[in-house]
């Protein structure tokens, strides 16, 4: 359980990040931020190796490239399910889940959470 907290906290702080680097990805809140973090996690859990699995013949294609398209189609599907998060376009979600992944990555290295 705590892993799973220190996760959201982590993914939130790059949603943040995400937020005032990025044109056109606004998160409202804190509050916000936490929860689109723990729904990600969620999404990520279960809807992404489903859509992993069924892009791998373009992901093989594109030597992996595709799997970033897959991450910001995951991003989006949670910016649609919160009111109060918002990606404008296709390339918003692309940076801003390149720069959710990055900072995920970086700070559970940090934690050794990983």
């Amino acid at each position: 359980m705590m892993g799973f907290i220190l996760r959201a906290v982590v993914g939130a702080l790059g949603l943040w990040l995400a937020t005032t680097m990025v044109p056109g990805f606004l998160i409202k809140d804190a509050t916000t931020a936490l929860l689109a973090s723990a729904l990600l996690g969620l999404v990520n859990l279960v809807i992404r190796p489903i859509a992993v699995i069924l892009t791998l013949p373009i992901t093989l294609v594109t030597l992996g490239l595709f799997l970033w398209v897959v991450n910001a189609a995951m991003l989006a599907l949670v910016a649609k399910l919160l009111p109060s998060f918002y990606i404008s376009d296709f390339w918003s979600a692309i940076w801003g889940s390149m720069i959710v992944s990055f900072i995920s990555w970086l700070g559970l290295k940090l934690i050794k959470l990983d």
